[in-house]
């Protein structure tokens, strides 16, 4: 079975136990956090995919990291997926979890590219129009493109709002490529 399959029917699982009990927004903000550790600290990473590494020793690093900073909930799914030879996947685990809360709070994922970086202010302004253009609450992840020249390329889901400099200058080389006056054949 794919590692992805795998992940999402963890990630699934974990959103089921965490709605039953109530604590499925903490959940979420312990697998963010999680996630954050991660990608911060490569040697947890590299510790969590290393086969060699006893699963007790692994098991004793994780509850010194999460111990007390997580819902005892997510710790116990910690140990769970250790003790299943599935330490691995925690980090897809995370990413999958966070997708299927978005899903269950009607959050969609939206991507902002800027030619460079704004004020506050203007983000805020994006981000309504963005909620506007999904009809829904939309989680924004800014990247920074310089080749954009200027302006920004807003896209929610399957669609798209393209205001960059870059394609506003290829609508203009499309427009004075067309010469009416040359006659067709």
């Amino acid at each position: 079975m794919s590692e992805f399959r795998v992940a999402t029917r963890y990630a699934k699982s974990l959103a089921d136990l965490a709605k039953e009990k109530g604590v499925l927004a903490a959940v979420h903000d312990d697998m963010m956090f999680f996630n954050k550790v991660c990608q911060e600290n490569r040697g947890l990473r590299l510790l969590l995919r290393n086969p060699i590494v006893n699963r007790e020793i692994k098991l004793n690093i994780i509850s010194r990291i999460f111990g007390g900073r997580v819902n005892p909930l997510t710790l116990s799914f910690f140990e769970i997926t250790v003790k299943k030879n599935r330490e691995e996947l925690l980090e897809i685990i995370a990413l999958e979890f966070h997708r299927l809360y978005n899903r269950l709070s009607n959050v969609e994922e939206g991507e902002l590219v800027l030619a460079a970086p704004i004020s506050e202010t203007l983000l805020s302004q994006l981000q309504q129009k963005a909620n506007l253009l999904a009809g829904k609450q939309v989680e924004l992840n800014v990247k920074i493109d310089p080749n954009l020249i200027g302006g920004f390329v807003l896209t929610v889901g399957d669609k798209q709002l393209d205001e960059s400099v870059r394609s506003q200058l290829n609508k203009l080389r499309q427009v004075f490529a067309y010469n009416p006056y040359v006659r067709e054949v």
